[in-house]
């Protein structure tokens, strides 16, 4: 089967999960990975897996721009800002994996189609990706929902230099996300890094305020999404609830990665490129057929 060319800016963790992930893609195909860093753990895996890098960050890109047709950005807020513009101006289609807001927000399970035909498309957060469906769907069932609060608890291990930097971004980008898609008239997203060893598994608790929720049609409405949601992310399960107490309704979410380069317990990472890598290949697939 004939596959498209991606490239992926940004070396680092993600970057390498992505990497790995494209290599079993049957429509796609990483023809450059390129970061700053030229003897990163990164750029050693991908030369042994036979695959063109680079030190030169975007500029490889440029410098090649016939290379591939998709760009995975997995660098940070701050560099994609000023990536966007070139690789808008090189008609790439641009995957940001970082909490830049600076292209369309996606999350597949909600919008992927509407997504395929712009030229940026921003994947919020891991805690956007994994918080937002449920507060949708909550949404559907009751919109006279007052409040959402998503409270993200990951393993401090997992959060790299990367997410670190990106953490008032990230706050800000997820609360976005849940407010444009859901339509809840207030919202709040706070994480947390936890230290514990051994190191923990990617938590989120979605708190909503209703006046006389009704709880079955709630627990069928998010079931529904998770299933949708675990034909691209595996390991991603409702753990608890929803559950009722007076006018607040809980729900708690875990996410297990799929382990292919990042630990189990980086579900938070994981759910980001495996949102990026059905992204990709919907738009291939888009592609392959014109």
């Amino acid at each position: 089967m004939k596959k498209v060319k991606v490239g992926i800016i940004g070396t680092g963790n993600i970057g390498i999960d992505l990497l790995i992930k494209i290599q079993r893609s049957k429509s796609l195909e990483c023809a450059i990975f390129t970061g700053r860093t030229p003897d990163s753990k990164g750029i050693k895996i991908a030369k042994d897996l036979g695959i063109r890098t680079s030190a030169d960050s975007i500029k490889a890109i440029e410098d090649d721009p016939k290379i591939c047709d998709i760009v995975f950005d997995a660098t940070s807020a701050r560099f994609h800002v000023k990536h966007a513009g070139i690789l808008d101006k090189l008609k790439k289609f641009t995957i940001d994996l970082t909490p830049s807001r600076v292209g369309k927000m996606c999350i597949p399970v909600l919008n992927i189609n509407e997504c395929l035909d712009v030229k940026n498309v921003n994947l919020v957060t891991c805690g956007g990706q994994a918080a937002t469906p449920i507060a949708y769907a909550i949404m559907q069932v009751h919109p006279d929902t007052r409040y959402i609060e998503v409270v993200a608890s990951i393993s401090s291990v997992s959060a790299g230099p990367g997410t670190r930097i990106n953490i008032d971004e990230y706050t800000q980008t997820t609360k976005d996300s849940i407010m444009s898609f859901s339509k809840v008239p207030a919202a709040k997203a706070i994480i947390i890094l936890n230290p514990a060893e051994p190191p923990i598994t990617m938590h989120n608790t979605i708190y909503a305020l209703i006046e006389n929720p009704r709880i079955q049609e709630l627990q069928h409405a998010i079931s529904a999404i998770a299933k949708k949601i675990r034909e691209y992310v595996p390991g991603y399960n409702v753990t608890l609830g929803p559950l009722k107490d007076k006018d607040r309704v809980t729900t708690m979410i875990e996410v297990v990665g799929r382990g292919d380069y990042l630990p189990k317990y980086s579900g938070n990472l994981d759910i980001i490129t495996c949102a990026a890598i059905k992204v990709a290949e919907e738009y291939a697939k888009k592609k392959l057929l014109k």
